[in-house]
């Protein structure tokens, strides 16, 4: 696997000091995942380098670029609204530079569409091409009204040292890996993202040391499925390796980790963050469905009983962890059997948090071909009826720590005036009392009860 290092872009930088009256201004929103804000940060970094301005509204900008997500039909619906709003936009300012990259570019339907019905957007490129945005951006600027819509090619290479503008001082995204080989039925990621490529040890450890020296208090690793990481490096590493190492730096950190997929989960990643202080005591596990004949359909390669065997290995090595889970409702031939699998597992771990989805269909995955006779009714009954028994086991779970004192990080402000919001290690939330320069340090806060899914508590 061959490594790239970011060059500053000396030629971009001219022309764009020489192209406009006044630093320009770009506005980038990132849609979708962590790894997507992550690509956001590094995209805003490389405009930086050559000149570029931040900004928070589409009016004030000279270049504005949607970095997209195509996991799920929605969030693709939303991306051509918010483009098709800048038509007007453009009209008024042709000298506007309008962009689209990220998942849904590396897309060949996605970039004949642009081509075809979006004639005011100026660039189209794909996940693997935020270094190359400083060429685009001056073939863009000499050309003048030339678009440049590139074809989605995927990219062997791990491309490092990439400037990168966090939007938090205290909480920050560092890649481990990307794209993914599992091929799920249902997810467009692998076909978007790539094959999975690992970076080296020795370049998340610099990394790594660079955040926790700058003061950032909680450092999340980022990969499709980090729990495959390692795979295809010539160094003999796996994650639970990786994590040991990082946490050999000193320093007043803590690690979280996603996403993790069950077929890699293993016992000596419970071992590593049971030993391990500076690893969170809570563990994301995306389960998809409690159903074997389901689980199978979506090509997971695991059984309900090894998922449900790794979950009670945890909750024995690790007092306090909490648990959270993806869940897809109405998969192509899901019976009432196979959803009353779900709530049973469901009740068995007792998750802290689930994120739940109707099943979208995306075109270019297996499932999309799959026969689906169930009623979007049907669907949207089993998503109620799930969500009403995560909600009573979440409460449960909440109420249940009344009484501690726990050490937290605290985020931002609370839902009532003169509050903050924190996050436990176990990644419950709690709201208390106190002022906002406290907002980006720990506090050790007594918890005093529970609105719903959220603690209250005072500072200690």
């Amino acid at each position: 696997m061959e490594i790239i290092h970011f060059e500053h872009n000396k030629q971009a930088a001219e022309l764009v000091a020489k192209w406009y009256d006044s630093p320009p201004l770009a506005y980038v929103h990132s849609f979708g995942c962590q790894q997507n804000v992550n690509d956001g940060e590094k995209i805003k970094g490389v405009l930086a380098d050559i000149g570029y301005g931040m900004c928070d509204s589409v009016e004030e900008a000279d270049l504005i670029l949607f970095n997209t997500c195509a996991v799920r039909e929605h969030a693709e619906q939303r991306v051509f609204g918010n483009v098709g709003a800048l038509k007007r936009l453009k009209k008024d300012k042709p000298g506007l530079i309008i962009g689209l990259c990220g998942c849904m570019a590396q897309q060949q339907s996605i970039v004949d569409k642009i081509r075809e019905s979006y004639p005011f957007v100026d660039i189209v490129f794909g996940v693997n091409g935020i270094d190359t945005l400083p060429q685009l951006l001056c073939e863009k600027i000499a050309g003048n009204k030339k678009r440049i819509l590139l074809t989605p090619t995927e990219r062997a290479e791990v491309v490092e040292e990439t400037p990168i503008r966090r939007d938090s001082n205290f909480r920050a995204w560092l890649p481990i890996m990307y794209g993914c080989d599992n091929f799920c039925t249902y997810c467009i990621v692998p076909y978007v993202r790539g094959r999975e490529r690992s970076r080296r040890s020795a370049d998340i450890l610099a990394e790594f040391k660079e955040l926790v020296a700058a003061g950032y208090k909680e450092i999340t690793l980022l990969g499709q499925n980090v729990n495959s990481y390692g795979k295809g490096l010539e160094e003999q590493i796996d994650f639970s390796d990786l994590l040991n190492l990082l946490c050999t730096v000193p320093g007043d950190y803590h690690i979280r980790f996603m996403t993790s997929h069950p077929k890699d989960a293993s016992r000596k990643l419970i071992d590593t963050i049971a030993a391990q202080d500076k690893i969170c005591n809570h563990l994301h596990l995306p389960v998809q469905s409690g159903s074997d004949r389901i689980l199978a359909q979506m090509n997971r390669h695991y059984t309900v009983a090894q998922y449900l065997e790794l979950m009670d290995y945890a909750k024995e090595k690790i007092p306090g962890i909490t648990f959270s889970s993806d869940i897809i409702v109405g998969f192509p031939g899901e019976t009432e059997e196979d959803f009353e699998g779900t709530l049973e597992l469901i009740r068995k771990v007792g998750y802290m948090q689930l994120f739940t989805f109707i099943y979208s269909k995306r075109s270019g995955t297996k499932a999309a071909t799959m026969p689906d006779p169930i009623t979007r009714k049907e669907k949207t009954d089993r998503m109620a009826r799930l969500l009403s028994v995560q909600d009573e086991i979440a409460r449960k779970l909440v109420a249940d720590m009344t009484g501690q004192t726990q050490r937290v990080l605290v985020e931002g402000s609370g839902r009532d005036e003169g509050t903050l919001s924190g996050r436990l290690t176990n990644n419950l939330v709690v709201e208390f009392t106190a002022e906002p320069s406290l907002v980006g340090s720990y506090a050790m806060v007594h918890l005093t009860g529970s609105r719903g899914t959220v603690l209250k508590g005072e500072l200690v």
